[in-house]
């Protein structure tokens, strides 16, 4: 009987690797892995705000420029130890996603800043003259 039940243990494709990629072989939940992108996120989150509060740069679109400098390293930082995102797994299939998901989001915040940089050329005259000359 434990040789029968042995059987049906490796039928059903139960062996020792659990917690094992299918792909690569790597354990994607370790506790190694957590902790790493954990502390790379603490680290990418208080440089900015060190940034900000101290004043560092003079100009206030530097600090703009390196801070989404910054945030995009976390991101990576978030797919690459959070999410398990690499070229190898699921067949390329996450890095399509990937690539669509960047496409989408640079658009969305290209137009999002041409917008709000154009925003004030097409606001409504506010002063009481120039109220009177609407028709």
């Amino acid at each position: 009987m434990t040789a029968h039940h042995h059987n049906d243990h490796a039928d059903h494709g139960h062996d020792d690797d659990h917690g094992h990629d299918e792909h690569g072989g790597h354990d994607h939940g370790s506790l190694k892995s957590y902790a790493t992108g954990f502390i790379l996120s603490v680290i990418l989150t208080a440089i900015p705000f060190w940034l900000v509060m101290g004043k560092t740069f003079g100009s206030s679109s530097t600090t703009a420029m390196v801070i989404l400098g910054f945030a995009a390293v976390q991101i990576v930082v978030h797919m690459v130890y959070f999410l398990h995102m690499n070229t190898r797994s699921e067949g390329g299939w996450t890095m399509l996603a990937l690539i669509f998901t960047t496409m989408l989001v640079v658009i969305t915040l290209a137009g999002s800043l041409w917008v709000m940089f154009h925003l004030n050329h097409n606001m409504m005259p506010t002063s009481a003259h120039e109220m009177r000359n609407l028709p």
